[in-house]
């Protein structure tokens, strides 16, 4: 991947899912117990899911499993979002915390359409050049 990209934890986008998985976790623990096995869950479950998929993704040679993987990861950023306002309707966020949480989720989720863009591009710059 060159720009000194040994891992995927040397990526500036799992690095920002790293936080945002943090800031997650951080927010749920706020939450009621009684939400343990609901909101809770559903929350850190697309938070590992974002990360989770960065890494496989890395870990494929191949563009279009690399872009689907960055599609699944997006795909689980936005359930997150989601899952925020279901917390901030249920009064578990402030607004303060949802605003945070969210501009970070989108910010994943931009970073990630740059990376499907950019591996689309070179996967049609490396059809070109055979």
């Amino acid at each position: 991947m060159g720009n000194g990209v040994k891992d995927f934890t040397d990526l500036d986008l799992w690095k920002m899912a790293r936080q945002l998985r943090s800031e997650i976790y951080k927010a749920s623990k706020t939450f009621p117990k009684d939400e343990t096995y609901a909101l809770i869950s559903q929350m850190r479950r697309p938070a590992i899911s974002v990360t989770a998929k960065i890494a496989e993704g890395y870990g494929r040679y191949s563009f279009q499993e690399n872009a689907q993987f960055c599609r699944q990861s997006r795909a689980s950023a936005y359930e997150l979002c989601d899952h925020c306002t279901a917390a901030l309707d249920s009064g578990f966020l402030s607004k303060k915390v949802f605003d945070d949480l969210n501009a970070l989720s989108i910010s994943v989720i931009k970073f990630l359409n740059g990376c499907i863009r950019a591996t689309m591009t070179r996967q049609q710059n490396a059809k070109k050049s055979t």
